[in-house]
């Protein structure tokens, strides 16, 4: 069972929303309150990450030939899911063996095969929740064109997407749909992305179906617990006096603070500011962002090395007084790294999990802090953009293609 420990602020009391009360009410009156999708989408993860695995491995005999023989390895996604991305390049690249890149979707619009590796043939895997945005299609269409040695995979969320019908047929893509749940009706991705991350790590695991089957479970029954204990240490933390969140992480956990960063922003509006950085790249100037109305997010490394220079980041923070306080997220946290304002989060399960394999978890303290601190502001979680500046899919725009001559 994970053991949710806190200290300082918010230490006592009630959970301003607590989980049991969010679901009691009907569903009419959850969508009255606006948090019925986003809710049910954030708890859905466990059950849906294991659905998710099993058609991945059911696609083992067509996903290997796509990743035989490659030189490089490309991720590509707009938002959430290039951030998807980010949470798997260093895992897939250690695991096939090949330079691996995580490059937006928008980026290989305006700069097409400059923006990737140049080894060929490569393999691009487009990841999306709906795969109706402009650069879902537009990117493929492009490397289509004009990379004739690239292998291409499609995991979406959403088989009606674009995406996903416009290719489904076509023998130079791969399309796999993972299951209709996983497409989030709320206006952000909280089950869609961790979906989508998983499904990609499937990539680095083919010739090793039931270690990757057992990592899924593992995590499904770790985030099974973290999700009830968590709710209320969540809450409280949410609902402190701070205006900032500084998201913290390394390596493939640096994906998850990337991701974490957006969905606070994304669900209070920009009423709090969100930024993400690695811990040793703090002191180069961000840190000035660090003020006493400032939460600060770790998520603490499994890695004893890493661990060592992310500890000394966060006691100098500590020494320094900087920020209102401190929530770190992980496994066998020293408690000695924990100040009087600050709340610590275990997570424990039954074997130790490298950091490659923390980000879907990372994410899901990311997602229910956003969720209660948007409820706290005043806003719905299923559409906390009320006047429309954001959207669940992009809206379309222009793609412009400059035609060159041989």
């Amino acid at each position: 069972m994970p053991e949710a420990t806190t200290t300082g602020p918010g230490a006592t009391g009630e959970a301003p929303f607590d989980l049991a009360d969010l679901l009691s009410e009907s569903r009419e009156e959850q969508e009255r309150y606006g948090y019925f999708h986003t809710l049910r989408e954030i708890l859905q993860q466990p059950s849906t990450w294991l659905d998710s695995a099993e058609r991945m491995l059911d696609k083992t005999s067509e996903l290997s030939p796509l990743v035989q023989g490659i030189r490089s390895l490309v991720l590509t996604g707009s938002g959430s899911s290039e951030y998807a991305g980010a949470c798997v390049r260093l895992v897939l690249q250690n695991a096939i063996g090949v330079a691996t890149q995580t490059v937006g979707g928008g980026a290989l619009l305006t700069h097409g095969a400059r923006a990737i590796p140049p080894e060929r043939p490569g393999l691009m895997i487009s990841l999306a929740r709906s795969g109706d945005s402009p650069e879902s299609v537009g990117a493929v269409s492009l490397m289509l064109d004009t990379e004739p040695r690239m292998r291409h995979l499609v995991i979406t969320c959403n088989q009606q997407g674009r995406l996903a019908t416009t290719y489904r047929n076509d023998p130079r893509v791969r399309v796999i749909a993972l299951d209709e749940r996983t497409n989030d009706r709320s206006l952000v991705m909280t089950s869609s992305f961790t979906n989508i991350v998983l499904a990609a790590r499937a990539l680095g695991l083919l010739q090793f179906p039931d270690r990757y089957r057992a990592l899924c479970r593992d995590l499904s029954e770790r985030a099974q617990r973290l999700l009830p204990a968590g709710f209320p240490v969540l809450a409280r933390v949410a609902a402190t006096d701070f205006n900032r969140v500084l998201f913290l992480g390394s390596g493939s956990r640096f994906g998850a603070a990337r991701e974490s960063a957006l969905k606070m922003l994304e669900m209070t509006a920009g009423r709090v500011i969100a930024m993400s950085e690695t811990y040793l790249g703090l002191r180069h100037g961000p840190m000035s962002l660090v003020h006493s109305d400032t939460l600060v997010v770790c998520f603490l490394s499994s890695d004893p090395q890493i661990r060592a220079y992310e500890s000394d980041l966060i006691r100098e923070l500590s020494r320094k007084q900087l920020g209102l306080g401190k929530l770190i997220f992980g496994e066998r946290i020293p408690k000695d790294l924990a100040g009087a304002a600050d709340v610590l989060v275990e997570c424990a399960g039954g074997a130790s999990l490298s950091d490659e394999d923390w980000p879907v978890l990372d994410v899901i303290v990311g997602q229910v802090l956003a969720f209660f601190r948007c409820r706290k502001e005043g806003f719905q979680p299923d559409s906390p953009s009320s006047d429309g500046v954001i959207q669940r899919v992009v809206q379309g725009f222009a793609l412009h293609r400059t035609e060159t001559t041989p």
